[in-house]
């Protein structure tokens, strides 16, 4: 298979440095260019000893790798529509950030221009390349559980703001400024915004659709950023499944401005977990579970040493697959955007202080 020459726009999503390894180990791709939202961002990416040009337009990227083939698109979600059209009318695939847009017209237009210029356009959603989700799916097909009663879901972080400051910005997170509530001084556009995942595979494992969803926020723990960081959202499925999500940004952080070790504060970086319950028993799974904690250098610094399976290898390799063998993804704009309008929901439920059914 011919590798496909593929750049990286921005730099500035949380995610981006998953992907340098990836890119520069895996046979079937190669990796020609990068693309820097500001000096700032170029300076850093120079640092991580990666010998691929980085620019600081991507119009001058394109123009001086006119062969890319691909990109991953790792920028704040409000840029993503210019890209977008920029990358479509190239012929461009596009490997996307979780959150395409919260703008349906948006996304609307997203899913024209992938149709019209005939691209592969897939989601970053990793969790589905992780064993653990995996074994869970296997589980559900064998009808292991029996019928699911219930679905408890935590998808609980530290916070990205301070190395990524525009998902602490509601104009850049969410794509514009939106108030949580008439009695509510903080904006649409924090913890939420970044934790699509347990949103999308409810669906993905149940096979089933929202029907209605209810959710609150919290009390910030973080009280100098406008944007939530603390909430929970529960709601029914149309099998009748009831679910309880947290995605909440509930775990604490030392404020570096480059994510390294000691970024994380005891007892851990992140949690996904699933709590599942069936007439025939029980599921629980800790998906990142499998990792060496120590206090110690730098600094005696609390640090997490990731012994987990690297889900961008599988992410990637369906990209690649899609591409040259032109099939669509398994994320990809149309199933995902159910995903993005059940999230919405949650917006609109914690503004009326009501349940949200959707159609």
């Amino acid at each position: 298979m011919k590798p496909i020459k593929i750049a990286i726009l921005s730099l500035t999503h949380g995610h981006t440095r998953k992907y340098f390894q990836t890119l520069k180990e895996n046979p079937n791709l190669d990796w020609v260019a990068v693309s820097a939202e500001s000096e700032t961002v170029r300076g850093v990416f120079l640092q991580s000893g990666y010998d691929v040009p980085c620019y600081m337009s991507e119009a001058d990227m394109f123009d001086n790798h006119p062969d890319i083939e691909a990109v991953v698109m790792a920028s704040a979600n409000n840029r993503h529509i210019e890209q977008f059209r920029e990358c479509a009318k190239r012929g461009i695939h596009i490997l996307s950030m979780k959150i395409p847009t919260f703008d349906m017209k948006e996304y609307e237009e997203m899913i024209e221009l992938v149709d019209h210029f005939d691209i592969v356009c897939q989601i970053e959603l990793e969790m589905h390349y992780n064993p653990v989700v995996n074994r869970m799916k296997s589980l559900f097909t064998a009808n292991e559980l029996g019928k699911i009663s219930g679905f408890n879901a935590t998808n609980i972080t530290l916070s990205p703001v301070w190395a990524f400051p525009w998902q602490g910005i509601p104009e850049e997170s969410y794509g514009k400024r939106v108030s949580l509530a008439s009695h509510d001084e903080r904006f649409r556009g924090g913890a939420l915004c970044d934790h699509p995942h347990i949103f999308d595979m409810i669906r993905w494992l149940t096979n089933s659709d929202y029907d209605y969803v209810y959710a609150e926020v919290g009390p910030n723990i973080r009280t100098d950023i406008e944007v939530e960081d603390i909430l929970l959202v529960n709601g029914k499925m149309k099998n009748g499944i009831s679910f309880l999500f947290d995605p909440s940004w509930s775990r604490l952080e030392e404020r570096l401005p480059v994510p390294g070790p000691g970024w994380e504060i005891y007892p851990k970086r992140m949690e996904v977990n699933f709590n599942i319950s069936g007439e025939k028993g029980v599921l629980m799974a800790d998906c990142f579970g499998p990792n060496v904690y120590h206090n110690g250098y730098p600094n005696d610094r609390y640090t997490v040493q990731y012994t987990y399976f690297d889900e961008w290898i599988g992410l990637m390799d369906e990209f690649i697959d899609c591409i040259r063998n032109h099939h669509i993804p398994k994320i990809n704009l149309n199933w995902h955007k159910r995903t993005i309008e059940v999230m919405n929901a949650c917006y609109e439920s914690i503004q009326t202080g009501q349940p949200v059914h959707l159609s």
